[in-house]
């Protein structure tokens, strides 16, 4: 069996039924752009490799687990496992940061230093999860470069080369993507301000 002639799914099928180098290969199609995806998102080539092997092994599991739902599109579902992980990883590290004193930074400081009042932060709080939850229903390909764009700051160009598609494509998709957002906006009665 030559498995370089197989496709994503028939490798996956494969190695969920116990053929592991089915994942090697795998991993040797996409490893390249999951790495370099990693490196533009952290800035850093050793916290990139780390969530490599951690996107690996969360695949590996889900794969294994059965909970893998095949839509033919491995390569973004990689890449967004990817992105979760390094958004949860800031997510740690700015709740850290926020939550230990040190000799550089303390607690009170940031105590009554904040712009924003009680009830503007829930305002901001409850905006930011409102359109959260709006982004999920964006299109996939939209959503990807919409978050690409806003969360790790790619510019378009990247994004382009990560999602292989041309830059006006990408262009394309993140313009769709805000005309949806708003409309989707305007459908859930969710404003930018109070």
């Amino acid at each position: 069996m030559r498995l370089s002639a197989l496709s994503d799914q028939e490798l996956i099928r494969l190695y969920v039924q116990g053929e592991e180098i089915c994942f090697e290969e795998l991993v040797n199609r996409h490893k390249d752009r999951l790495f370099t995806y990693l490196v533009l998102l952290l800035k850093d080539r050793n916290l990139a490799e780390d969530f490599f092997q951690e996107t690996l092994l969360k695949i590996i599991n889900t794969l294994k687990s059965g909970k893998y739902m095949e839509e033919g599109k491995f390569r973004p579902w990689m890449l967004r496992i990817a992105h979760n992980l390094v958004i949860d990883h800031f997510r740690r590290q700015k709740q850290m940061r926020m939550q230990h004193a040190t000799d550089e930074f303390d607690m009170f400081d940031v105590i009554g230093s904040d712009d924003l009042n009680r009830e503007e932060k829930y305002i901001q709080e409850t905006i930011h999860s409102d359109l959260r939850k709006l982004v999920t229903m964006l299109p996939e390909d939209q959503k990807e470069v919409l978050l690409m764009r806003v969360y790790a700051r790619m510019p378009f160009k990247e994004i382009a080369w990560v999602t292989e598609v041309s830059i006006n494509t990408a262009l394309g998709r993140m313009r769709y993507a805000l005309i949806n957002l708003r409309q989707l906006m305007e459908d859930h009665n969710v404003k930018l301000v109070a």
